[in-house]
């Protein structure tokens, strides 16, 4: 068995699976041998505590063990892979504001060196121009939606795998596929097959391995939903397109081998990502077929088929599945182990992304203090209804948007409200595509008699606004995310023209940082200029994933306290955890 010990030696030891079955069935064993990995895993009240064990060392699961190492959680990785990515150019992913910020917040450089943020969007129907938006530093000012970010998903990968090399909480072990899940009451057993036949312990668990799930399947979850919801051929090509760094999509192009839709997404270096619409059940693309949809495409766009260098094609299909349960006493699922999406534009990475973010805080919160229950089950309530209304949005639009004819296709302005519904899903907006709002969560606090409407309504992701704190450190709202606290913010008019020394001694100050370090858990308190629908004094509780708790009229120190408590899920009803590790022989 694999664990981390506090300030434990560099030993390394190994059992095979059939000794540890003799060994876990003699009477005077309580647990197979363990492997000393040298970490201090102390929690914050002097406790030692196993490590997290996450499955599968994807873009998912990189990600959730930076976030919970950035909380102070130590990880054990377990990756089925050798960890050397075959680059694929064809294979890419798009990233909204949320997402990107969270990978760059949490150390990952190549979205910047080898991303690109679309400039703009074009929206085509045959061959009238029927949408196009600026984007990024070109939008104007105030407008909706953000530019996505664009990365090959081997440089994301590989950008992550180097943020986690650097990270001393988080112990990666390749070639290691899990067999058996076990749980009690004081963690999570798992033992991983040849070549490096060994058992983890664990405090909890987290499976990020994938739409073939073996965690899924162990823990016995169903993982109902709909087959080949859509079909794509693609291809990634280096040339010259008439619209360079903006973003195409292209509904009922007039040339033959145009189909239905294809959309045309730039990257770095003159590289682009073409996808073609395929039919459901349609037959077999031959590398033939694709160079001619190729050249076809290219010459309708270019008025002829310009030098162009093919790097990389492929086909995919897409499917919509919903896992029953997310979590399972100490075990949870992320990603596309818990749910598939993709169609109309709808981006799988980003919602596995929230996932990760949305648990990391909750278990670095039980890791450190405990938690109750209420805590701990949010994550399958907050996550799992925002996939479940994503896939149901995808659901009801793909009888209208992919229904081929009929009398829907004279109706007038039908064409551009298909278009706004593909601009959802592809931009990041609407219900196919905004960040979820946790509005009906178990963790939200009864609606106090101070609460004070503001422009983002409880439960949804606070706006990025530029905060100050106690220090004179003045940085974007998002860069004080995932850290493992609550965020209280003042918003107080003029305080970025006065002197710290003063602001802190002045009007509300003094009261509203008393309140804060009389709060249940730990809580960082910034100010800020201004908030969109705040008025002076107005005070916000923010999650550490950016939702916002609650926003109160003035300082209020019964009700914040209610809401931080509301927050981490009441308080912990079991006073007495365990401190021992897993038995060491």
């Amino acid at each position: 068995m694999h664990t981390f010990c506090d300030r434990a030696p560099s030993l390394r030891c190994r059992i095979s699976f059939d000794a540890v079955l003799r060994l876990r069935g003699h009477p005077g064993l309580l647990a197979p041998p363990v492997r000393l990995l040298a970490s201090d895993t102390r929690c914050s009240g002097g406790r030692a505590v196993d490590p997290v064990i996450i499955v599968g060392a994807g873009p998912v699961g990189l990600v959730l063990s930076l976030a919970l190492a950035a909380q102070g959680v130590p990880c054990v990785l377990l990756d089925e892979d050798p960890g050397k990515d075959e680059t694929r150019p064809a294979r890419t992913v798009v990233l909204r504001e949320d997402t990107a910020d969270l990978v760059e917040r949490l150390g990952c450089k190549t979205l910047q060196d080898e991303g690109l943020r679309w400039s703009g969007w074009r929206s085509v129907r045959r061959r009238q121009l029927v949408r196009e938006l600026a984007l990024g530093e070109g939008a104007p000012e105030g407008d909706l939606p953000a530019a996505p970010v664009h990365v090959p998903q081997h440089a994301l990968v590989r950008g992550l795998r180097d943020a986690v090399a650097a990270q001393d909480l988080v112990q990666t072990a390749r070639l290691s596929r899990i067999d058996t899940l076990e749980q009690d009451r004081d963690g999570v057993t798992v033992h991983t097959r040849e070549p490096g036949s060994t058992w983890w312990r664990g405090s909890y668990l987290v499976g990020c391995d994938g739409a073939r799930s073996t965690v899924r399947k162990l823990l016995d979850i169903r993982f109902p939903g709909r087959t080949a919801v859509e079909r794509h051929a693609v291809a990634a090509l280096r040339t010259e397109l008439p619209w360079p760094g903006e973003a195409v999509l292209h509904r009922l192009p007039p040339w033959r081998t145009g189909g239905a839709e294809v959309t045309a997404r730039p990257l770095p270096d003159g590289v682009w990502r073409l996808d073609w619409l395929l039919p459901p059940r349609g037959e077999l693309v031959t590398p033939d077929a694709l160079v001619t949809r190729v050249r076809d495409t290219l010459a309708g766009w270019c008025g002829e088929t310009p030098p162009y260098e093919l790097l990389d094609t492929g086909v995919y299909t897409l499917h919509h599945r919903l896992a029953r349960r997310w979590r399972v006493k100490r075990a949870f699922l992320a990603g596309d182990a818990a749910h598939l999406l993709g169609a109309l534009g709808t981006q799988g990475l980003d919602e596995g992304l929230r996932d990760a973010e949305n648990l990391a805080w909750k278990l670095a919160l039980a890791w450190h203090h405990g938690a109750h229950d209420v805590l701990l089950d949010s994550y399958q309530a907050e996550r799992r209804a925002a996939v479940a209304s994503r896939l149901r949005a995808a659901d009801q639009s793909l009888p209208i948007l992919r229904g081929g004819g009929g009398l829907r296709t004279l109706i007038p302005g039908s064409a551009r409200g298909h278009d706004s519904l593909l601009t959802d899903g592809h931009l990041g907006c609407g219900p196919l595509g905004a960040p979820p709002s946790y509005s009906h969560s178990p963790l939200a606090p009864p609606r106090a008699e101070a609460h004070t409407a503001v422009g983002t309504p409880p439960g949804a992701p606070v706006a990025d606004v530029r905060v100050t704190a106690p220090d004179g450190t003045t940085v974007r709202l998002r860069e004080r995310l995932g850290q493992g606290h609550l965020l209280v913010v003042l918003v107080a008019p003029g305080t970025g023209v006065w002197d710290r020394r003063h602001w802190m001694r002045a009007g509300v100050m003094p009261r509203l940082v008393e309140a804060v370090d009389g709060l249940p858990v730990k809580a960082e308190l910034l100010v800020t200029e201004s908030y969109p629908g705040a008025s002076a004094h107005t005070v916000l509780l923010v999650r550490p994933d950016g939702h916002l708790v609650e926003s109160f009229g003035g300082v209020r120190p019964a009700e914040l306290l209610a809401a931080a408590d509301a927050a981490r899920g009441g308080a912990v009803l079991t006073s007495v955890r365990s401190d021992r590790t897993a038995d060491i022989n």
